[in-house]
This record gives structure tokens, sequence and C-alpha cells, in this order.
């Protein structure tokens, strides 16, 4: 589809209602440039990565919640050195008042860099709470996850929002990037079956290279450079072009059924071209 054609109301509404995106620390300038794009009280996504410190993360809050947006900054656990470097950084959120709605996730690192092995322990600490967080994120993983089974997976997601609700926080389900809606339909109705009926934000690419989705793809074990190729109706053997998830979108549009899937938004990864990815928006 022509991204300056107008997508179909099933695709509009009610997926991309509400829609959310994601940013790292460095982007806030590109924020700045997208601003007239991306509607105010959008829900953005700050990461937590390892060459970006805590500044920087509070600065990109900061920025989120002076432009009109809802900061969701990233906690990941298995990032954190100590209970000191945790609360630091719920301080910090608190005193710029953007810490209200947090993403916890375990995180990259093989090892953790300090007490906390998991986004559950994190949640265990009881101190979102205390720092005045009320809305956390959790993190879905439709397409499986490269170290852990589905079993854990589904285990974690329950145990965590049970943990959540005992300190009187509301939590929603943000899952990893994915190429298969279907599979996506598939997972959530899982989760439904399980009890989990929270909201679901459901990661999407936004558009980039097709050389950088198949590198994305295979550095976080999402699908294989075969089915991102044959669902996005890119070649192999030439990944010069750039792909947006327009199929994606379509297929998801028409295979969801708020019946079965309850509450559905869609959460867009920028890869780091955020203001593509908003312009990509807007423009379908």
């Amino acid at each position: 589809m022509n991204p300056g054609t107008p997508a179909p109301v099933a695709v509009r509404r009610p997926l991309l209602e509400d829609f959310s995106l994601e940013m790292t620390a460095k982007d806030g300038p590109r924020l700045e440039e997208a601003r007239a794009l991306v509607p105010a009280g959008t829900r953005v996504n700050v990461t937590f990565l390892g060459n970006e410190d805590l500044e920087l993360r509070l600065a990109a809050a900061r920025t989120a919640g002076r432009l009109g947006y809802v900061p969701v900054p990233h906690v990941s656990a298995r990032r954190l050195a100590s209970r000191e470097a945790l609360e630091k950084l719920l301080a910090g959120l608190r005193a710029d008042g953007t810490g209200g709605s947090l993403l916890v996730v375990g995180g990259d690192p093989a090892t953790p860099h300090g007490p906390y092995p998991d986004a559950l322990a994190v949640v265990r600490t009881g101190l979102l709470a205390e720092y005045g967080v009320r809305h956390v994120e959790i993190a879905g993983y439709p397409e499986g996850h490269p170290a852990i089974g589905d079993r854990a997976l589904f285990s974690a997601l329950a145990d965590k929002r049970a943990a959540l609700a005992e300190q009187g926080l509301t939590t929603g389900v943000t899952t990893q990037f994915g190429f298969d809606a279907d599979l996506v339909l598939d997972w959530i109705e899982r989760i439904r079956d399980r009890g989990l009926h929270v909201p679901v934000r459901v990661g999407v690419p936004g558009p980039a290279g097709a050389r950088r989705l198949v590198a994305y793809a295979a550095r976080f074990g999402v699908g294989t450079s075969a089915s991102i190729a044959r669902k996005y109706g890119f070649s192999l053997t030439h990944l010069m072009g750039t792909a947006g998830p327009d199929r994606f979108l379509h297929t998801l549009a028409e295979g969801y059924d708020p019946g079965r899937h309850g509450e559905v938004k869609v959460h867009f990864y920028t890869f780091g071209g955020l203001r593509a990815t908003s312009e990509w928006i807007a423009a379908f």
C-alpha cells in the first residue's frame, strides 16, 4: 500500500489509536523534530541501554514530558548494579515528575550486574510504589525468547502481574517486536486463556532498511531472515530497500477480534529512526 493512501478504518481504529513509540536516551533532539507528527499525550518509552547513563535517561524523560507526551522510562533489572542505583533512578524520575509509568524488563546482560536477575526481582523490592510509580508495563514475547522457554515466560507474566496488583499498581504488556501478526494474535489468545486480561501493546518494527530489520531480528532472536522476507515482501538477495509494517498491520487488523483478544494497541520500535517512524505513521 502506498504510505500516502488512507488506511482502512479497521487498521486505524482501534489499533492505531493511542499508539506508543520507543526512543533512546539520545533521541531527545529527534523527538523535538517529530513534535508536529506525534499527537500530544502519546506514550513515549525511553530505553535503558548500556551505553547511556542516568543523566541521559532522566533528560530524555524530561524532554518527552515537556513536549506533552507521557514518558515511560525503562528499568533494565540486570543492568542495575545495586539497590542504590535503582533508588537513584526512581528518585530522579520522581523529582522530575516523569516516573508515573515505567516498563520493567530483565535486560540483555547474560550475568546480572547487581542483585536483580529479572524484572520480578525489581517489582518485589516494593520500591516502585514507594517512589510514586502507578503503572508498570511488563514484557511479552509472542515469537519466543532465545534464552527462556514459553512455560517460564507465561509463568513470569502471571507472577509479575500478581506482584504488581498486590502493591496496587496497574499493569499492561508491551511485546517484543515481531514480524508474524498471526502468531502475535494467537499468543494474545493464549495469555487471555491463562487469565491475563490486561492491555497489550503489540511491538511493531517501524520503517527501516531491510538489512537493518534482518540484523535486529537476529540480535533479538525474533523470527528468521526467510520469514521476515516472506512477510515483508523483500528479497534476501537484494537488501537495499526500506520496508514498512504495512502488511503486518493489515494482517493484525484483519485477525483482531476485541471479544477474543481484548484491548490491543500498537507500539512502534523506531530502531533509531524516530522521525522516519513518525512520518510513516502520519502518512499511513
